[in-house]
């Protein structure tokens, strides 16, 4: 869960992001810096922020800025694209269609993943098989947001081969069967504030730890609403920065280091009254990879695995179908 941290991590990622696809670059004194600083704030808090990523701050306020319009259209604009078990749970949904721990969430959201076709994981993926929904207002909406998802899924590969190294791995050791053809989700989340009393809980999302690898977090700037639990119960704001990912490690990443890692329970309280949008990119091992606790991270907790094997899809696939009440 972490440890008794007050604020999360910032770090410059800039040295990780030029250098970790150049072989003779592995031993570079400021990406090792990285490296460290990266095994301390997963080890310390499960959460950091990232600067220097690349990914230019115009472009994240212009995805963010068309989740807000998307948002604002009429309702029945939005069901357009309605999320059903025919889409393959892609789609919108509704505020408090999103159930955490059987209590409804006070967001409503649009959800993508990774299009699946037909047969492609047996029975596994059956029930997630399609392609995304994409709505036709805004105009520019997929267009931006797949390139979007391409930038988030190249920064996401960057950063866990830095995590890689960090455990002391191989710099590609997440690559291959685990994450070499990695699953993405992606949440277009809107949080409002005019819900009417008899509907309304306390928390946009209720307190969770997310499944994956790896989630990038993009936030509004100006509201603070994202909170982390310490490991002494409290409540901490990972306020916004300006240009700056949220990133937390997910559940995987917990099997599969033996619990070097820890996935960190979040939630989302939108106090503000202001409408509040949040951008997920969770980036997340192959959908039929099975994920157990690999071996020198055995050696270094003892020798024993503390966790069983996971299928990946099945994990997310029994998360989706319990998530939702439609």
């Amino acid at each position: 869960m972490g440890s008794d941290f007050m604020a999360i991590p910032l770090i410059d990622i800039g040295p990780l992001v030029e250098k970790i696809d150049d072989p003779s670059m592995v031993n570079d004194a400021d990406l090792l810096e990285v490296v460290r600083m990266l095994d301390d704030a997963c080890k310390e808090a499960g959460f950091f922020y990232v600067k220097g990523h690349g990914i230019t701050e115009s472009l994240m306020k212009e995805v963010r800025d068309v989740t807000h319009k998307f948002f604002q259209l009429p309702y029945e604009e939005k069901l357009k694209i309605k999320m059903t078990p025919q889409s393959g749970y892609r789609g919108y949904q509704r505020i408090g269609e999103n159930v955490t721990k059987g209590k409804p969430d006070m967001h409503e959201a649009i959800d993508c993943y990774t299009p699946i076709r037909p047969g492609k994981y047996g029975d596994l993926a059956k029930p997630m098989e399609g392609s995304n929904l994409w709505p036709e207002n805004p105009s520019n909406f997929e267009a931006l947001l797949e390139n979007y998802i391409n930038l988030c899924r190249d920064l996401s590969r960057k950063i866990m081969r830095g995590i890689a190294l960090a455990l002391g791995g191989a710099i590609d050791a997440f690559e291959g069967e685990t994450a070499g053809d990695p699953f993405w989700v992606l949440r277009l989340i809107g949080y409002p504030v005019d819900i009417p009393e008899e509907q309304r809980t306390d928390t946009g999302c209720g307190a969770h730890t997310d499944y994956g690898l790896l989630t990038l977090v993009n936030q509004d700037d100006d509201i603070c609403a994202l909170e982390v639990q310490n490991r002494s119960g409290e409540w901490i704001y990972a306020t916004p920065i300006p240009g700056t990912f949220v990133c937390n490690i997910g559940d995987m990443l917990k099997v599969w280091s033996n619990g070097i890692y820890q996935s960190t329970l979040h939630r989302v309280v939108n106090n503000s009254p202001r409408y509040r949008v949040s951008v997920a990119f969770f980036y997340e091992s192959n959908f039929d990879a099975a994920i157990e606790p690999v071996q020198f991270c055995r050696e270094k907790t003892g020798g024993a695995a503390k966790y069983d094997k996971v299928v990946y899809g099945e994990h997310l696939v029994k998360k989706v179908l319990t998530n939702f009440v439609m």
